[in-house]
């Protein structure tokens, strides 16, 4: 769908032709008469990619958009789109629409930047045949490489994770078409396994007594719970039950947007221990009639969490000369803990919302003693012997 949005003042637009998102900054102010007439210009550019008949370099002649549209449709001439196959580009575009209605807003967002940056630019104007495997080779070397110009380089996992997306494309291509697979023993760049750092009681309790004080319920809550960032930032008053002390995991915040949890699994009822319960009373009074968000800013919105980690979390190690952690070792922490504690696996699994134990055992084997608790209460015991 095409938008109107604004930058430094700035109307720009943003549209996808092609397969591909475009967005073009204009020169006028945004006003409500200057969004009037961009709004008459996407009908208008909308009618005409229906038809056929959209010319990218007449709107936009001095668009970088303007090779790259030019490049695809000399490649289609040339090829000649009626044969056996198409070019990547087409398919892309036909793959794309038929996968969105399996994915997440958030996923979708993503998907198609990887697109845009990666896989179009490289692929677009190649019949999708006759991509050789030497070509993704050679692509997957470059996004190894580092970017001069912004002077770092992508990690081994988001160049496995684009990779996923070009080998999904062929594939598919190639079961649909009727050839063999470009795609033949191609494995994905090993990934160095990431450091769990959790923090320890003493730790907890340190930052606990330290960080400001409207936000000690929400540490609290992270840290006795193990709920991811999306989790607890998205978390609505009317899913958090005080009689029944549960917390109920139905949606997640991703990128701004509220949307579901990140599977089925995750979908979940967490208990609330007396140190959880304790700390969501006192948020109630701090958000419980202003908000239908249990942790907002001062607008009732819900917490950005780049601000809220640049502002309060990593201010606070400072403050504390405690190595530097992010975030997300919250939830490692909790898992830690309850291990510790004695509960049982498959207890901390639902919590933490996995769909068995597996992951548990892979990420926090060396963390797990002899278990035999089952139902928090074992935790419980453990905070009760800090606080003494």
């Amino acid at each position: 769908m095409a938008t109107i949005n604004s930058r430094d003042g700035k109307l720009y637009i943003d549209f996808r032709y092609r397969g591909i998102r475009c967005r073009e900054q204009t020169r006028v102010a945004d006003t409500p008469e200057n969004r009037a007439r961009l709004e008459r210009l996407l009908l208008m550019i909308d009618g005409q990619i229906k038809k056929g008949t959209f010319n990218y370099a007449h709107h936009f002649p001095c668009s970088p958009r303007v090779a790259q549209f030019e490049k695809l449709a000399d490649a289609e001439r040339t090829a000649g789109i009626s044969g056996s196959t198409k070019l990547f580009s087409s398919f892309a575009e036909r793959w794309l629409s038929e996968k969105k209605v399996e994915w997440r807003e958030s996923q979708i967002e993503t998907v198609e930047g990887i697109f845009n940056v990666h896989l179009l630019p490289k692929f677009g104007a190649l019949q999708v045949s006759e991509i050789s495997k030497s070509q993704i080779l050679g692509f997957r070397k470059g996004l190894h490489e580092p970017d001069i110009l912004k002077g770092r380089k992508l990690s081994p996992s988001r160049i496995n994770h684009i990779m996923t997306y070009l080998r999904m494309v062929l594939n598919d291509a190639a079961e649909r078409f009727k050839y063999e697979s470009q795609w033949k023993n191609i494995k994905a760049i090993p990934i160095p396994r990431s450091e769990v750092k959790p923090f320890s009681l003493t730790e907890i309790m340190r930052m606990l007594k330290a960080v400001r004080e409207d936000y000690k319920p929400y540490y609290t809550v992270r840290f006795f719970t193990g709920l991811r960032t999306g989790e607890i930032d998205g978390l609505p008053w009317k899913n958090v039950d005080f009689e029944r002390r549960v917390i109920h995991v139905h949606q997640a915040l991703v990128r701004g947007s509220i949307g579901p949890t990140k599977n089925s699994s995750s979908y979940r009822t967490l208990m609330m221990t007396d140190s959880v319960y304790e700390a969501m009373k006192v948020q109630w009074s701090l958000t419980g009639h202003r908000s239908e968000f249990v942790f907002c800013g001062r607008n009732g919105q819900p917490l950005d969490y780049r601000n809220v980690a640049n502002r309060v979390w990593y201010p606070l190690l400072n403050y504390l000369s405690m190595e530097r952690r992010n975030p997300y070792q919250t939830r490692h922490t909790a898992a830690t803990l309850w291990l510790a504690a004695g509960e049982a696996p498959e207890w901390i699994a639902r919590q933490l919302g996995h769909s068995n134990t597996g992951m548990l055992f892979k990420v926090y084997s060396r963390y797990i003693p002899n278990l035999r608790g089952r139902d928090g209460a074992a935790f419980e015991r453990l905070l009760e012997a800090a606080d003494e």
